[in-house]
């Protein structure tokens, strides 16, 4: 059964599983209602018709300095998989819409290199500036670790905050801690506008 964490929860992920190396890391989110937008964010929609919000996850990983190596240490949409292969990127949900995960990586903890000691998944609003959007404009989100060695969902985390005028989250992060892999919630939003913003604090 997994385990639901609240924001700065942190727990073990290998501590205890010691054969645990392939995890995906599921992302989702959903697009506010008309419904909704007219009781609650009426102003800003307009009446309440809202366009598609086209969120995309990505995940920075860092070294011990907490700078990313290189670009290729950015693994977004436009770069789906790590050098290594130890972190791979299912592709660009372009909604939202449905239900379950948006977005997928997975991520072998074993492959990853010793160099690497956190990975961080951050989720932003593609083209938020000129769409004028933001995560007011989303609910749901959350993100989920699944041992792919037997499908069981180990950790969820439901965002639950108002992101209004917020057009990033920083979701939550795998880090390295005494030789094992730890999970931290975070749920925090900025208003970093692009993923390669985001990433250039990084660098």
């Amino acid at each position: 059964m997994a385990i639901s964490l609240q924001k700065g929860q942190k727990v073990d992920l290998t501590k205890g599983r010691a054969g645990l190396s392939s995890l995906t890391v599921g992302l989702g989110w959903d697009p506010v209602t008309a419904e909704k937008s007219k009781g609650l964010f009426g102003g800003l929609f307009g009446g309440g018709s809202t366009a598609n919000v086209d969120c995309d996850a990505s995940v920075l990983m860092l070294d011990e300095k907490g700078k990313m190596p290189n670009k290729n240490s950015l693994i977004y949409f436009g770069n789906l998989k790590s050098a290594d292969n130890s972190v791979r990127h299912s592709g660009d949900n372009l909604t939202g819409d449905g239900d379950g995960d948006d977005e997928q990586i997975v991520v072998d903890l074993k492959s990853i290199s010793p160099s690497i000691h956190k990975l961080v998944f951050v989720v932003n609003i593609y083209s938020c500036v000129s769409r004028k959007q933001d995560f007011g404009m989303i609910q749901n989100a959350f993100i989920r670790l699944v041992d792919n060695s037997n499908n069981e969902e180990l950790i969820h985390f439901n965002l639950t905050e108002n992101y209004s005028g917020l057009t990033s989250l920083f979701v939550g992060e795998i880090y390295r801690h005494n030789g094992e892999w730890k999970f931290n919630a975070i749920g925090d939003g900025t208003k970093d506008t692009s993923i390669s913003e985001i990433a250039n604090k990084y660098v």
